[in-house]
């Protein structure tokens, strides 16, 4: 699997529901204010690996 696919994953707010949700199906109380912090939490932690990894290099002549 591309790193980058897992970064745009990662970037998207359903991601980080979806985390919380199964989450809860595996009796983790997470209260609807957690999940906004869970998710605005994610989506930066998500936003800093975009900065600081680099983008793959394309090969010249494409």
């Amino acid at each position: 699997m591309n790193t980058q696919y897992l970064i745009e994953r990662a970037k998207e707010p359903s991601t980080w529901r979806g985390i919380a949700m199964c989450a809860t199906a595996f009796g983790v109380y997470v209260s609807p204010d957690m999940m906004n912090t869970i998710i605005a939490a994610g989506t930066g932690i998500a936003g800093l690996i975009g900065v600081v990894t680099s983008d793959p290099q394309k090969e010249s002549g494409q």
